[in-house]
């Protein structure tokens, strides 16, 4: 009983730090903000108002089935958020409390609270999209591999692992490999095989249906990786370091990547934290705990490389992973510098200071590009909203398509199917739109400097917003 108590309290600060990530998500992102581009591509695979999107060869089912308790019978955008922040809190506090034992609780917490203070953290986390729960999958998973390998008793930390892969692979297949091959390369080596099959069976099982899907769907496996590289711009040698810092400022995505580099007080983070990873490296090797250090930052590297050296452009929470296990080595060097022996005591208030202020301006600095970057993207789903406003108003009602500039999510918002017939969302062709056209309302929406496809040159249209909108709505019968 005493043990037990003990443990209860020693996961209470981790449990605050979860809860007041969650508050943020709720006080920070607007509940009502409005789902993005691909948000509504994964909600409309079970939403029970609007057909299913186009599903391209990259994403993977997770995201869909995270939603479905709620998307599946609710059109609410604000409760679709309040449930994935009360979620995503949830996911990273088992996250850290799988490291207990591992780590004092006093660095798990800090090193939750440096993760989770970060604005592509506090944005995401209610988001439906998959990256942030790659990132807590991968830090539970190195947490569960160093218990298993170090315990063959411990069952929890083997279903921990199974768990961990399975959610990783389950959300993206490929961001799951990347993350577990330093996982994979010390299972054999050092013959840890129970583990390594363990972490084997949870990827396999969570990337079985986006394996199947493939031959299903897609022409084969080696079809849709494929695909899923000519989708992402050709995966080769492309070094994304610098765009990556372009995104910090708040930019969901950076495709293509150009403009000035943010100031550099928004930036300097992310310099530091390699730095400072590499302290509490070198703290980790002088107290003789290398492994514990050593493989969550070797796991961040790994599923960092592609999104840095292999791919043109670049968005924020692609690393959401490599920050997530990052975090850990951070903390335990923040921790060593404030908590330094007596004999080190003539420094220690200096350092004491140096990190608090650094922490209280990096908090100042995450939370001004996070309330940004939240005003724009409301802006912007606002001006989806006012175009489906418009086209209910001139008939275009469900069942209904649509096809053009960000016909996508537009479609979602008006409750219509969507099409295209070229690029990466293709999956139609002009004579099918036009027949559709002639038993079922069809507008496109086209961009300024840009003429209308031909099924639609004779359609009635009218301005919108920066575009012009054609339209063809059938008489009631014909």
């Amino acid at each position: 009983m005493p043990a037990r108590t003990g443990r209860a309290r020693s996961a209470r600060p981790l449990a605050a730090v979860a809860a007041a990530f969650t508050l943020a998500q709720l006080l920070l992102v607007r509940p009502g903000m409005g789902l993005g581009w691909d948000e509504t591509v994964y909600v409309s695979q079970v939403s029970g108002h609007a057909p299913a999107a186009f599903f391209s060869a990259p994403r993977a089912r997770g995201v869909s089935l995270l939603v479905a308790p709620v998307a599946s019978w609710s059109s609410s955008t604000a409760l679709l958020r309040v449930y994935l922040a009360v979620l995503s809190g949830l996911a990273l506090f088992l996250a850290l409390r799988a490291w207990r034992g591992l780590f004092p609780v006093r660095v798990l917490a800090l090193a939750g609270a440096l993760f989770a203070s970060l604005w592509v953290t506090l944005f995401y986390g209610p988001q439906a999209m998959p990256n942030y729960w790659v990132a807590v999958g991968a830090l539970a998973a190195v947490a569960c591999f160093l218990r298993a390998r170090a315990d063959r008793a411990d069952r929890a930390a083997l279903w921990g692992l199974a768990a961990s892969g399975a959610l990783m692979a389950w959300m993206r297949p490929m961001d799951a490999v990347w993350a577990a091959l330093p996982l994979l390369a010390l299972g054999l080596a050092r013959r840890h095989w129970r583990p390594l099959l363990v972490l084997l069976a949870g990827l396999a099982a969570g990337a079985l249906e986006w394996v199947v899907e493939a031959y299903v769907s897609y022409g084969g496996l080696a079809q849709r990786l494929a695909d899923g590289s000519a989708i992402q711009g050709g995966l080769g040698f492309h070094v994304a370091v610098v765009d990556q810092l372009r995104s910090l400022g708040g930019r969901a995505l950076c495709r293509p990547c150009t403009g000035a580099l943010p100031p550099a007080v928004v930036t300097v983070w992310w310099f530091v934290l390699p730095l400072v990873a590499l302290l509490g490296l070198l703290v980790a090797v002088h107290a003789r705990r290398t492994a514990p250090t050593l493989l969550p930052l070797a796991c961040g590297a790994t599923v960092a490389f592609p999104y840095l050296f292999m791919i043109d452009y670049a968005a924020p929470r692609f690393l959401l992973p490599a920050y997530a296990l990052a975090a850990i080595p951070v903390a335990a060097a923040l921790v060593q510098l404030v908590t330094a022996p007596a004999r080190a005591w003539a420094w220690r208030p200096a350092a004491l200071t140096l990190v608090a202020l650094g922490l209280a301006a990096h908090l100042a600095v995450q939370t001004a590009v996070l309330v940004g970057i939240v005003d724009r993207t409301t802006a912007a789903h606002r001006t989806w909203s006012r175009t489906s406003a418009a086209l209910h108003r001139l008939g275009v009602r469900p069942p209904c398509l649509l096809t053009g500039h960000e016909a996508i999510p537009v479609a979602f918002y008006a409750g219509c199917s969507s099409a295209a017939t070229s690029g990466h969302n293709a999956n139609s062709t002009e004579q099918a739109i036009a027949r559709t056209a002639r038993h079922t309302p069809v507008a496109t929406l086209v961009p300024p400097g840009s003429r209308p496809p031909g099924y639609a040159r004779h359609w009635p249209s009218v301005p919108l917003d920066d575009l012009r909108l054609y339209y063809a709505v059938p008489e009631a019968g014909s």
